[in-house]
């Protein structure tokens, strides 16, 4: 009989590419030392930055020294797995409030906010679309659109997505965090100045 207070395994969010290779290689060790990955981004060519996006699995507050120890982990195991050649920058930060929606539990954990969202291969005759998030499952994301109609798009074909900074999102992740919504224009947490790799 399976234990059912076993911890539900943690959904990692879908890269590509060299993206896939940085997030396959830093994501056991960050879920070890307690993180959710939420993003990987590669930027820039001739000196490119590896940009590394996580969570606290315990919920708790993104800090700086989160950043330090993730930008010290990470970059140990990258200088091991070498996926960029030559000379890379490495940057950590939290989500911020209007945080990209990368899994299924950010869609559903802020149903109900604004959120933008661009595909890799129109639907409808277009690739960009913002509306209120419903929710996501496995294969789907779900909106309400700004033209009232509620529409659904396959999480493969989703380039990007992100929650849009509006009042009501400020409220609730003041009301999160148990700090009145006018204290919670602190910005993320991001790390001290880039690691420089070669």
């Amino acid at each position: 009989m399976p234990d059912e207070t076993a911890a539900a395994p943690i959904e990692r969010p879908h890269h590509e590419g060299l993206e896939a290779r940085i997030a396959d290689a830093i994501t056991p060790t960050l879920e070890h030392m307690g993180y959710e990955l939420v993003r990987v981004q590669v930027q820039g060519k001739e000196r490119p930055t590896v940009q590394i996006m996580a969570d606290r699995v315990d919920g708790t507050q993104f800090t700086v020294s989160d950043c330090e120890n993730i930008s010290h982990a990470a970059g140990a195991v990258l200088d091991v797995d070498d996926p960029i050649k030559g000379e890379w920058m490495l940057e950590v930060s939290s989500p911020g409030i209007d945080r990209p929606l990368t899994r299924a539990k950010d869609w559903n954990r802020y149903a109900g906010h604004v959120a933008t969202l661009e595909l890799n291969i129109p639907q409808d005759g277009r690739k960009r679309f913002r509306g209120v998030a419903l929710g996501a499952d496995a294969e789907v994301v779900r909106m309400r659109l700004e033209d009232g109609t509620e529409a659904s798009f396959p999480r493969g074909n989703m380039r990007r997505a992100k929650l849009v900074l509006t009042d009501e999102l400020i409220a609730a992740s003041a009301a999160e965090r148990g700090v009145p919504a006018d204290d919670e224009a602190e910005p993320e947490a991001a790390s001290p100045p880039p690691s420089k790799r070669n």
